[in-house]
């Protein structure tokens, strides 16, 4: 797991690398200006993509999207109502800074989509070699797969006396995605 200073992992691609520089230029603007920032992991619930009806739901219930090499990229997930409670608390209690707003289990990808499946009632994803994958869903897609590192939120429960009310991608998957 990466730290709660710099959860963002470069990836190899130039694209990601500009798109981290640029993330990492505003969030620096914002704080040197006396404001925050937040950083939320990958959302969930109603409404989202990994929710009731939302693409990524749909692709995993019709088994198109596999786990990637060994699905050891760890991912952070924010469920929506957590998003909102953490934004409300940084407005009002938050100092200057940078806080990740994340649930409280980072998990790799190999463990928390066969999860999703099962709590949707799909049957469990395909496996896909890294090098079979690349062509289709380029070498970011497979760094999100593969490598990618989760976040900690214990600065924002720290500092800003937030706590997210589903702790757990896990409990979130089978009763909160709407």
């Amino acid at each position: 797991m990466k730290t709660e200073e710099d959860p963002l992992d470069p990836t190899p691609t130039k694209a990601s690398r500009e798109t981290l520089a640029a993330i990492r230029h505003v969030e620096r603007q914002t704080t040197d200006a006396g404001g925050l920032a937040l950083r939320y992991g990958g959302f969930y619930g109603p409404g989202n993509a990994i929710g009731r009806g939302g693409e990524v739901v749909e692709m995993v219930m019709e088994r198109k999207l596999p786990v990637v090499g060994g699905g050891t990229g760890v991912w952070s997930f924010c469920h929506i109502d957590d998003a909102a409670s953490a934004a409300a608390a940084a407005v009002t209690r938050g100092a200057p800074g940078v806080y990740n707003i994340v649930d409280d289990e980072p998990a790799p990808v190999s463990e928390w989509l066969p999860e999703l499946a099962r709590a949707i009632g799909a049957k469990p994803p395909m496996r896909v070699p890294a090098l079979m994958a690349r062509p289709l869903i380029g070498e970011h897609g497979v760094s999100m797969m593969t490598k990618v590192r989760g976040s900690s939120n214990a600065k924002a429960k720290r500092e800003l006396g937030w706590e997210p009310a589903w702790p757990s991608w896990r409990e979130g998957f089978r009763r909160g995605l709407g």
